[in-house]
């Protein structure tokens, strides 16, 4: 048995040799333009340690993000090499945690979020990395990225909504990797997205990372005056407080700062669109609820939280937040009649249905469907039923009892005759409602005005 787990480890150590001389092959491949051979040598590598990539030392893993990135983008694959680069930024920026795992194989975690998620339960210290290959990245990278975000620049502005989105995130990636992290560009790359066709997936993933980022895309502007031309620059704070602490202010004047505007809540507004869009009504309503706890008059994230209720089934929640929408505007007339709408559906509320399209139509009688949902819900959803009642009643002999179905029948139509005439005065050519007066009429025991509806009725036919 000690010979079998002795020969293991030998084996386990042959292979993480293996893995750093092809990654290393991979790396010099790249670099000489031989892609064929560079692929090659990644993939035999990616053939052990697959998607554990934690099994990498940091020296090892950035040459990897290195080989894989390069060769992508010079494959054409601009966006995809620009994230695997990127990732060498975060080398260097999070904590390393290390240890050793059930197998005995060292690991690496990346960041806190990958120790919690693979190393739970493992003893891993904390340790820090320094890249190795900035410099030669930069010299890679610089071009590229010039050139990904002028073409993104020139297609937002042709309208060319999904070029732009590619390259705005090329452009997000490419920056990182190069030691900026600028979430501008991948807010950009967003909101590019959003207005495609095809791409709102996309859209809704980046918009969604960057608020649990915590982007606000607030930024201090640093401004000063060029004493030779005239002109005003933008400057980078070292230089804005360099050149401010000068004595002749080294050629600037009138330095100013300036912070742009929060973008928090128009990421909320447009990702919790765009999921119920997708019809993602769970997630929409969840991301609107949350968006409201920091902008609670936004009317927009209380439509979506609303609908998505609706759309979901979640009716219970849907009239509450119609409720509350209602208590905080009086004279929200959507939610008045939605709520009135809730209210038909069940018959143990039509008193609640009642009231609330009346208050509704006091404040607007014009409103669609106001007047006419009013006009129903009076006479009652199941008027058949009670004339079913009456006929039963009489057939049993049952004569006073079919008479106060009969009577209870008429009190409803009249008290909802002086609605119905109110549609009519402002409709007064609509067949339907000629034809529901006359009705009403009948029912009341209006001889002169059924008569005169009848005429109507006929003249219109």
């Amino acid at each position: 048995m000690k010979r079998l787990i002795l020969s293991l480890a030998v084996l386990s150590v042959a292979l993480v040799s293996a893995q750093k001389k092809e990654i290393a092959n991979a790396v010099k491949a790249v670099d000489s333009g031989d892609l064929a051979t560079a692929n090659t040598e990644i993939s035999k590598a990616e053939g052990v340690f697959g998607e554990k990539t934690y099994l990498l030392e940091p020296s090892v893993l950035e040459q990897y993000y290195y080989a894989k990135g390069l060769s992508l983008l010079k494959s054409g694959k601009n966006t995809e090499g620009a994230e695997y680069l990127s990732k060498i930024s975060s080398l260097g920026k999070d904590a390393i945690y290390t240890g050793k795992d059930a197998d005995k194989n060292k690991v690496y975690f990346v960041g806190k979020e990958a120790a919690d998620k693979f190393g739970a339960g493992l003893s891993l210290k904390q340790d820090k990395y320094s890249p190795s290959l900035g410099d030669k990245l930069r010299e890679s990278v610089n071009p590229l990225l010039q050139k990904a975000n002028q073409i993104a620049t020139t297609s937002y502005n042709e309208k060319k909504y999904d070029v732009a989105g590619e390259k705005f995130a090329e452009t997000y990636y490419l920056f990182k990797a190069a030691g900026q992290d600028d979430k501008n560009y991948l807010y950009y790359a967003g909101v590019a997205f959003a207005q495609t066709a095809d791409h709102k997936d996309k859209a809704t993933e980046i918009l969604n990372s960057l608020i649990k980022s915590g982007y606000t895309g607030v930024e201090t502007v640093y401004t000063a005056k060029n004493s030779k031309t005239g002109n005003k620059e933008n400057l980078d704070k070292a230089a804005y407080d360099l050149y401010k602490k000068t004595p002749d202010g080294a050629g600037y004047t009138d330095f100013k700062t300036e912070t742009t505007p929060s973008k928090l809540e128009e990421l909320y507004e447009v990702t919790a669109s765009l999921l119920f869009e997708q019809k993602k009504y769970d997630e929409a309503a969840a991301l609107a609820s949350e968006g409201m706890k920091k902008f609670p008059n936004n009317q927009s994230l209380s439509q979506v939280q609303s609908n998505s209720y609706f759309k979901s089934g979640k009716t219970d929640e849907f009239v509450n937040n119609l409720k509350a929408k209602i208590a905080a505007n009086p004279s929200d007339k959507e939610s008045l009649y939605n709520l009135g709408v809730m209210y038909s559906k069940d018959p143990s509320k039509q008193a609640e249905a009642e009231a609330t399209y009346k208050k509704l139509v006091e404040m607007d009688s014009k409103y669609p469907n106001a007047l006419n949902n009013l006009v129903f819900t009076i006479i009652g959803e199941d008027d058949a039923k009670a004339i079913d009642e009456y006929k039963a009643l009489r057939k049993d002999g049952k004569i006073d009892a079919a008479n106060k179905v009969l009577e209870q029948r008429r009190a409803r139509f009249q008290k909802a005759l002086p609605y119905a005439e109110q549609m009519y005065q402002a409709d007064p050519n609509n067949k339907e409602i000629v034809g529901l007066l006359k009705g009403m009429y009948m029912t009341t025991q209006n001889t002169a005005k059924y008569n005169e509806f009848k005429a109507k009725e006929t003249a219109l036919k």
